[in-house]
């Protein structure tokens, strides 16, 4: 063990309720989207959307990020495991070998699944509360990497999602998983860029406010989350064996090629794609301009 690498050694727990524990993780989910929402609120109110239909986005984005999270990982991650035992992508729970069930959390929960289920749910939303697609996703796009920064926290409280091992000062001891070495805390890495991706964001909003409901807030924000994600799986570990399989035939992970596409849709947004442009605002105003 390296004398100069941290020892991480945190509870779970973060405090007691009762009898009910609240994890860490838990803990940082909420924060990240009560921040989330504050933020989204603001923005409504600066750009008077009416609040009537800002009331209701919280709970699309919830259960879109939760749903997708957790089908993501299942699916995508653990598809067998889970398609045989599928009662467990919706209980946070696992069925033990005596039968009896043990509540474990949300434990596999995968920001690619998230990311996908939040665009479904924004899209649900905006055909039942009549507001421009682009706009809205904009508008989510300028909060999210508070929230992506908050649930790495979390990763790195519950020392899950851990790097590959390192001789590094940078390193930690994930003394939770039984090690005794360093890895490095990726998930710590990844917490830091999106907490300063955040006041870029709101900077390029002061900057550029008339560009939401182009798409452009959007694609930003996914092409470089998931640029960076891309790069940083280098330094982390498979997160199930599998990978290595994966990772020896074309040296890339499953968060890796995940990442990829979302990329390219984050790119065609930021650079002002013909579909994008379509669903855009600024089309849509042109074109009521023109009747």
């Amino acid at each position: 063990m390296d004398i100069l690498s941290v020892i991480w050694n945190p509870p779970v727990v973060a405090f007691h309720i009762g009898n009910f524990g609240v994890r860490w993780y838990a803990l940082m989910w909420v924060i990240g989207l009560a921040l989330a929402y504050y933020i989204v609120m603001r923005l409504y109110r600066h750009q008077q959307l009416p609040q009537e239909k800002f009331d209701p986005l919280f709970f699309y984005c919830f259960f879109g990020i939760l749903i997708g999270a957790r089908l993501g990982h299942c699916l995508l991650y653990e598809p067998g495991y889970f398609l045989a035992n599928p009662l467990e992508m919706i209980l946070p729970a696992r069925q033990g070998p005596d039968g009896a069930w043990h509540y474990t959390g949300y434990s596999g929960l995968a920001s690619h699944g998230g990311t996908a289920g939040l665009i479904i749910a924004l899209w649900l939303y905006v055909r039942k509360y009549k507001l421009n697609i682009m706009r809205v996703m904009d508008n989510i796009a300028i909060a999210v990497p508070v929230t992506a920064a908050f649930i790495r926290l979390g990763n790195l409280m519950n020392s899950e999602i851990v790097g590959k091992p390192t001789d590094s000062v940078l390193g930690f001891v994930f003394v939770q998983n039984g090690e005794n070495f360093a890895r490095w805390p990726g998930q710590l890495f990844e917490a830091m860029f999106y907490f300063l991706l955040f006041p870029v964001g709101l900077w390029l909003y002061r900057k550029y406010r008339h560009k939401v409901g182009t798409g452009f807030f959007f694609g930003w924000v996914i092409t470089c989350i998931f640029t960076f994600r891309f790069f940083i799986e280098f330094l982390k570990d498979v997160q199930e064996p599998w990978e290595l399989d994966m990772v020896s035939a074309i040296g890339l992970n499953q968060g890796q090629m995940l990442s990829i596409p979302f990329v390219i849709v984050g790119l065609y947004s930021w650079l002002g794609g013909k579909l994008v442009r379509k669903l855009g605002e600024q089309n849509i105003n042109s074109k009521t301009k023109n009747l």
